[in-house]
């Protein structure tokens, strides 16, 4: 894992880790209110006993929040699982008249909660995009291709 991206692993993941952890023991009323949400956008969800549905969730935010803080675990695994669970939260965002004002983009205050979660698509991206670099600088490089170069024309006697 790169230095760069602990600060982005650590932030998303302690929160995510923290709000499934905060659901584990979800009442009824508020583990259906969740569900109902989520079936407006993935009808499936709704087949589910809102208790499943409040478990689930718990869990599967717990696992990604651990995923994320776990060193071992590639940042491009890591930021592929953010960007899975981001993305679906930015669906609900989109999909539910509600979440937005009249324009369709920008927030009503119901919404503000899911469009803050534009942040985290962002992190996964960051980490999914994040393109691996050759160990020492370019300059470094470029230095150490000079000398060869000029070792070698040294060598045949230029």
């Amino acid at each position: 894992m790169k230095v760069s991206h602990i600060p982005l692993r650590l932030a998303t993941g302690a929160f995510i880790l923290n709000a499934g952890y905060s659901k584990r023991n979800l009442d009824k009323d508020s583990a259906a209110q969740m569900q109902g949400m989520g079936a407006k956008v993935y009808p499936q969800l709704a087949r589910m006993e809102p208790e499943t549905f409040g478990k689930l969730l718990s869990y599967a935010e717990m696992t990604l929040g651990a995923t994320l803080l776990a060193p071992f675990v590639p940042s491009k695994l890591a930021g592929l699982g953010l960007g899975l669970f981001s993305g679906s939260l930015l669906t609900m965002y989109r999909r539910i008249p509600e979440m937005t004002l009249e324009d369709g983009i920008r927030p009503s205050q119901q919404g503000t909660a899911l469009a803050k979660d534009v942040w985290m698509f962002g992190i996964a991206l960051a980490l999914i995009l994040d393109r691996n670099r050759v160990k020492g600088s370019s300059r470094t490089r470029r230095y150490r291709a000079f000398d060869r170069t000029r070792g070698a024309q040294l060598l045949r006697g230029r």
